[in-house]
């Protein structure tokens, strides 16, 4: 591994388990709880704090580089991605999970350089499990490589996927129609989680075949997008087509072979870029 991609995977792993200290600290206590885009689009305080965190230790030692986060974006900052070294960051992501006491809370922490991401870090503080992989260099849980399930058999495989935060009745019918059409094509199962990246960690792990997710953010894949990759995953648009950080959508799969099947089923949604 190149000295100066450790250097930041040590950084990031460092702050990333102080963020986790602080979840665990607020994670059974009662939360203030704020409404972003929609009446289920939740913030807590402990998501302002922990990003504030985030952004204010990594800029210490990184005063040069670039900063993408979710609830600052939220506030009104404009989401700029550019060649210079950005972190792209979701301090909690799974949010009502953590409103809920729902174990499934995971600090996400991506970098980018010349807009590849080359690192992940996704730390799931309740369960101690740390997820890293950095470009080329093998996906770890807890320092041991993992690897995806390589199912091929859409009929063989369990999906993961999300309704998401919108309420929209559009989106949902669309959301609620791929539902239909996976479960009909006989797969074995459908789960939610609430985390994207957590979703896509497990995928990685082996323990879930595929996930898709319409309506989500960048920071909400940057960091598993490297892992499922570097755990042999398949990393796509869910029309097939090439990944893009910035058009809120994502097919995650062990093979290729069971990506295309997943993408056939589904009707495809068109949302505004981040």
């Amino acid at each position: 591994m190149d000295a100066e991609i450790a250097d930041y995977l040590k950084t990031g792993v460092e702050v990333a388990r102080i963020a986790g200290k602080e979840i665990n600290g607020a994670f059974l206590e009662e939360k203030r709880i704020e409404c972003k885009s929609s009446a289920v689009d939740l913030v807590t305080e402990t998501d302002k704090h922990v990003e504030d965190l985030i952004i204010s230790t990594l800029k210490k030692k990184y005063p040069t580089h670039s900063f993408i986060g979710e609830e600052s974006t939220a506030a009104g900052k404009h989401c700029d991605w550019t060649d210079n070294p950005t972190w792209i960051i979701d301090p909690v992501d799974g949010t009502t999970n953590f409103v809920h006491s729902f174990p499934y809370v995971a600090v996400s922490i991506g970098l980018t350089i010349n807009r590849q991401i080359v690192l992940g870090i996704v730390y799931i503080p309740v369960l101690d499990d740390l997820y890293t992989a950095t470009k080329g260099g093998g996906a770890f849980l807890n320092g041991k490589k993992i690897q995806v399930s390589c199912q091929e058999d859409l009929k063989q495989s369990l999906l993961l996927s999300e309704v998401g935060s919108s309420r929209m009745e559009s989106e949902v019918t669309i959301k609620m129609k791929n539902y239909q059409a996976l479960v009909l094509a006989g797969v074995h199962g459908l789960r939610s989680i609430g985390s994207a990246a957590v979703s896509m960690c497990l995928v990685a792990k082996g323990c879930n075949d595929a996930y898709y997710e319409y309506g989500i953010h960048s920071w909400d894949m940057a960091a598993g997008a490297v892992i499922v990759q570097e755990a042999g995953g398949v990393l796509l648009d869910t029309t097939g087509g090439p990944f893009d950080l910035l058009s809120r959508r994502v097919l995650v799969a062990s093979s290729q072979k069971l990506a295309d099947s997943i993408s056939s089923h589904l009707t495809h949604l068109e949302l505004p870029r981040d």
